[in-house]
């Protein structure tokens, strides 16, 4: 981060809430630019440059999963921050699967809230420098993990991956033979282990194979061990 103030970008349709957050924000120090909907906060992305977005799940022209994930799709790298009155844990393991990188559930402190983004901000440039320390040595059979935009490029293209499934690809491409049990697996890649199904592994292996073999590489790369469980051959 330069010298300039953190600029935040906040997209919420609900006014209240909305200058509560800018308030807040502004007291610390940080710039802020709002959005009410989908549709400006992409031209506002395109055309300032923003450090974190504030994203509320509930806006008038579309939802914040869904716009969140076209940003991700695009390459947009900035630290996402959902705002959002769902509070399941389903709601909020699908937005950090997506690309979120963290949550607020409303009603929340703003004291929170600002010690979240700056959590946030915390994280990001340390993510970056990793990325360029290990990008030689992440790279196996033109497949190269890309942890800034938390992708895999194969034969310098970007798979489509969500989060648990570039989670999945990463461990294997940085130990290539090396046999995972599913508990294992799910161990490494999961958030909250003890919660999954470990059929869920299985889904998320079915979902790698099928995008490998889209973009022309042998599905068979991930190997199965029977009564064991997998393994990544980059010779397959």
């Amino acid at each position: 981060m330069d010298n300039r103030p953190i600029h935040i970008l906040l997209v919420e349709d609900e006014p209240s809430l909305r200058d509560n957050v800018i308030i807040a924000l502004e007291s610390e120090a940080m710039r802020v630019s709002w959005a009410g909907t989908g549709m400006e906060a992409d031209l506002l992305i395109a055309s300032e440059k923003i450090d974190l977005v504030l994203l509320d799940v509930g806006l008038p022209d579309t939802n914040g999963f869904e716009l969140c994930r076209s940003w991700r799709m695009k390459q947009v790298k900035l630290p996402i921050l959902f705002l959002t009155a769902r509070s399941s844990e389903v709601d909020r393991v699908v937005g950090l699967e997506i690309g979120g990188d963290d949550y607020l559930v409303k009603p929340f402190s703003l004291r929170e809230m600002v010690a979240r983004i700056r959590a946030v901000l915390r994280r990001a440039p340390m993510a970056v420098e990793k990325a360029n320390d290990e990008a030689a040595a992440n790279g196996v059979s033109g497949l190269v993990v890309d942890d800034v935009r938390m992708c895999v490029l194969i034969d310098g293209h970007g798979m489509e991956l969500t989060r648990y499934e570039f989670r999945l690809m990463r461990l294997f491409l940085k130990n290539p033979s090396r046999v995972y049990s599913r508990g294992q697996l799910m161990d490494h890649v999961w958030e909250e282990p003890d919660s999954a199904l470990e059929r869920t592994v299985d889904a998320h292996i079915k979902q790698l194979r099928a995008k490998l073999r889209e973009h022309g590489k042998s599905e068979e790369m991930i190997r199965t061990h029977r009564g064991l469980g997998y393994s990544f051959d980059p010779q397959s």
